[in-house]
C-alpha cells in the first residue's frame, strides 16, 4: 500500500495561479501514469489531466487534458521521486473543486488518448476554490 499526499490548494481570484503537488510515500511503486481528477460540488468526479511515466516503451512523459483545462493547466512529474505536479494558470470560478491525484499500475493508449486502467492509488485531495 501507498499513500499519495497531495499539496498546494487554496483560495484564488479568477485569473490567479496555483501549483498542486502530489507525492507518494513509497519509492519502490513505478505507476505506469499518474493523472489529477477534480470533483465540483454535485458533480461527477473528471479526469483533467495525466502523464505517463517518462519511460514507458513509445510514449514515455505523454500527456492528456480535459479540453476545460488545455492551455491553461500543465501537468508534470518527477519519476525519481513519484511525484506530479499541476500548474494551474488563468483559473476560473468553475475550476473549484477538490483536486485528487492518482497513481495507475497499468495505463494505455486507447483510441488515441492516453488512460489509466484498471486500479489505481488516490490521495486524499486538497481544495481550490476561485473566486470571481
Amino acid at each position: 500500500q501507498i499513500q499519495l499526499v497531495e499539496s498546494g490548494g487554496g483560495s484564488v481570484q479568477a485569473g490567479g495561479s496555483l501549483q498542486l503537488s502530489c507525492a507518494a510515500s513509497r519509492y519502490n511503486f513505478r505507476p505506469g501514469c499518474m493523472a489529477w481528477f477534480r470533483q465540483a460540488p454535485g458533480k461527477e468526479r473528471e479526469k483533467i489531466a495525466l502523464i505517463f511515466r517518462n519511460d514507458v516503451d513509445g510514449d514515455g512523459g505523454r500527456t492528456s487534458y480535459a479540453d476545460s483545462v488545455k492551455g491553461r493547466f500543465t501537468i508534470s512529474q518527477d519519476s525519481a521521486k513519484i511525484a506530479v505536479y499541476l500548474q494551474m494558470n488563468s483559473l476560473k470560478p468553475e475550476d473549484s473543486g477538490m483536486y485528487y491525484c492518482a497513481a495507475f499500475r497499468i495505463c494505455a493508449v486507447v483510441s488515441g488518448e492516453p488512460h489509466g486502467t484498471g486500479s489505481a492509488f488516490w490521495g486524499q485531495g486538497t481544495q481550490v476554490t476561485v473566486s470571481a
